[in-house]
């Protein structure tokens, strides 16, 4: 018999919420020029975006637009050659901006010898979460893969180790989720679960950007932002952006 909790019998696993009672904040992003080249040409112009609590966007372009290098610019992964980003005011990488981001990476990686419940325990102690347990199996659950959760996500499959990785992102508290591409490798069933987490995070107050190719996000989000060689070409409703062609264009694409 499992030691773990169980999952509830709906699917739905509550967010958690860092927002409650908190003071009013600075914008949960700004960047303001910045920009980045690897030498070989700029793979990211000047660019200056704002992100409002609580809002949700969608971050769309072909392959090489800049959307991966925007984020992790935005996460602190990376150093932009000029130009700069805060998160809630503070610079990314900071303690307080790390306790307020939870970023999502294309590549899934994992430690080789943890299992899906080591790293969401791990990840639960190291931002303080006493009561975590309840919350790694709901969101096991409503991922389809509450019965893995003794495995090793490093020997998993793409799609498994997607899903692994979603819940781990899912299991902290955070204001602000920087996601990269979180459907690449997701059966049907998975896409919605991490639709609804979508959902349930933003009704718990925080703010989403996701740069994705999934037309089924793209329609759940009030704002699209679109890049092209690294240029800005599109800021504003989505709904514009799809009654102009860009989502089609630019969202169709293999992933960066």
């Amino acid at each position: 018999m499992s030691r773990h909790p169980k999952p509830p019998n709906s699917t739905s696993a509550s967010a958690p919420s860092s927002t409650q009672n908190a003071p009013v904040l600075p914008a949960a992003l700004i960047a303001t020029n910045v920009a980045k080249d690897y030498g070989d040409g700029p793979a990211l112009y000047p660019l200056s975006v704002r992100v409002e609590e609580h809002e949700r966007v969608a971050l769309i372009g072909h392959n090489g637009s800049g959307k991966t290098t925007f984020l992790r610019i935005a996460t602190g992964l990376l150093e932009p050659a000029s130009g700069g980003i805060t998160i809630f005011g503070q610079e990314p990488g900071s303690m307080l901006a790390r306790s307020k981001l939870s970023y999502l990476a294309d590549t899934p990686t994992f430690y080789d010898d943890l299992s899906v419940w080591e790293h969401l325990e791990y990840t639960a102690r190291l931002h303080n979460m006493s009561a975590w347990e309840q919350r790694a199996a709901d969101l096991l659950g409503q991922l389809g893969i509450y019965e893995r959760g003794d495995d090793l996500p490093s020997r998993f499959s793409r799609g498994l180790k997607q899903k692994a990785a979603i819940a781990i992102a899912f299991i902290r508290p955070f204001e602000l989720m920087l996601v990269d591409e979180p459907f690449v490798g997701l059966d049907a069933d998975g896409k919605e679960a991490l639709l609804d987490l979508f959902d349930q995070a933003s009704t718990a107050g925080a703010a989403l950007v996701v740069a994705t190719h999934e037309l089924s996000f793209v329609s759940r989000t009030a704002r699209t932002i679109a890049l092209r060689d690294g240029a800005l070409i599109f800021d504003g409703e989505s709904s514009q952006a799809q009654a102009r062609g860009l989502v089609a264009v630019e969202g169709t694409t293999t992933q960066e």
